[in-house]
């Protein structure tokens, strides 16, 4: 049997283990394993599994992951997440499908000293979910809002998925954090304006807030942390920018800097820093298994050559090159759906990274591109990570009801991605005035 017929019936097992309910990092390393077994030896199988657990544990890029998903959880617990949240919803909490749009800048606020997706998504669920539950707001719209928002952490800087994206490319991270921002904030406006039409189709699903006064407005924005958002924002970014300290050090910066607020706002206590600690612990723990998970079905996906094959053919067709992009980021999307966004973005950049740039594309965009791609690999079915995890926040909401919420979300991203394509200045503006 040929690769490419080995990697794909490796998905089509890897579905059907999906649908047993087998936890998304067990199944990708399983399928992995005896795929990539199939295809070399079972030796070589193990000593794969066996170099990846290694890798990914004694990565020094994971340390700065760490680093940037305990500030998440120091900022939930000391409060930041629900005051942006309450300072968010007093500028916009009146409008109808209005704490689905507190909940989408809400996240993009969180993202700006997050730099985690899935970090945000669990923040902000935790505040989010309930008051929307309050308000009786339509469950696919509100647990579809909240996993999309989570998209936001990594496309407001710092960023994650950026911060891998210039290791491997030798790229400024800087610049890419500069460039992100002006993409991020359109996807942000364009997930408001996707609710506003949803809500005035059918206003049910997403009744008005209270009102709130302009003093009360400037209140909650003095009291709500939006402040610290920026001097956190700030120095994260400038420092990186500056060159004052490695993305490691900058996520230890921004955590001592939210660890500074909540001491300053008297908010941290001993029971919020461990539980912050745990918290952080947990999810890295998650983290860590998907992101094994995803490398050894990515070293299988990669030897079976379904990859390299499909991208290899999409640069090598006689068409525009901005035709030939649009279907290499489909391919992507259509990886998305199976794999952690995290491993499409190493799967694909050795393979994705030359071809673009030698096309006359800008690697400063493509790095834009390629986080918003791997983002929308987050929403999408089956694995949609972001989904999981508000689906093990909302137990009482089958996972069918969350993506259905999620796909006018979608087409949002697809239309983003389709601007960003014909207007790459969208997202090189900003670093050309660095330059």
């Amino acid at each position: 049997m040929s690769g490419p017929a080995v990697g794909i019936m490796g998905l089509a097992v890897l579905l059907i283990l999906f649908t047993f309910r087998l936890p998304v990092a067990f199944a990708m390393a399983l399928v992995g394993t005896v795929g990539f077994s199939y295809l070399a030896s079972t030796g070589a199988a193990f000593s794969m599994v066996a170099l990846e657990i290694y890798n990914a544990f004694s990565n020094y890029f994971y340390a700065s992951a760490i680093m940037f998903i305990w500030m998440g959880f120091v900022a939930y617990h000391v409060g930041i997440s629900r005051n942006l949240y309450t300072a968010a919803h007093t500028l916009v909490g009146r409008l109808r499908g209005g704490l689905a749009m507190t909940t989408v800048a809400a996240c993009a606020m969180f993202g700006a000293i997050c730099g985690s997706t899935l970090a945000t998504t669990a923040a902000m669920g935790a505040v989010a979910l309930p008051e929307m539950e309050r308000y009786h707001y339509d469950a696919a719209l509100a647990t579809g809002t909240v996993a999309t928002g989570g998209i936001l952490g990594t496309m407001i800087p710092p960023s994650i998925p950026l911060i891998v994206y210039g290791i491997f490319t030798e790229q400024s991270i800087g610049e890419l954090f500069i460039g992100v921002i002006v993409p991020g904030l359109m996807l942000m406006i364009l997930c408001m304006a996707t609710i506003y039409l949803l809500t005035l189709y059918n206003p049910k699903i997403g009744p008005p807030g209270t009102r709130t006064s302009f003093k009360e407005k400037v209140a909650a924005l003095l009291a709500g942390g939006t402040g610290e958002t920026i001097i956190v924002f700030a120095i994260v970014l400038g420092g990186l920018f500056a060159g004052l300290f490695t993305p490691t050090e900058a996520g230890a910066v921004g955590t001592a800097s939210i660890l500074l607020v909540g001491l300053v706002r008297r908010k941290l206590t001993w029971q919020s820093f461990f539980a912050s600690l745990a918290d952080a612990a947990k999810t890295s723990a998650m983290v860590f298994l998907l992101v094994v998970g995803a490398e050894i079905f990515g070293t299988f996906m990669a030897a079976s050559r379904i990859p390299s094959a499909l991208t290899s053919w999409a640069s090598a067709l006689p068409l525009p090159s901005a035709l030939i992009i649009c279907l290499i980021f489909l391919f992507q999307m259509i990886l998305g759906c199976f794999m952690d966004g995290i491993a499409v973005l190493l799967l694909s950049l050795p393979i994705v990274f030359p071809a673009v740039v030698a096309l006359g594309y800008d690697p400063i965009w493509l790095g834009a591109m390629m986080v918003l791609v791997a983002g929308l690999g987050m929403i999408t079915p089956p694995v949609g990570l972001n989904a999981y995890i508000v689906f093990g926040m909302v137990k009482n909401i089958p996972l069918p009801t969350i993506f259905k919420g999620i796909l006018p979300f979608i087409v949002t991203i697809v239309v983003c991605i389709a601007l960003f394509i014909a207007f790459p200045n969208i997202a090189l503006f900003l670093p050309s005035l660095m330059k």
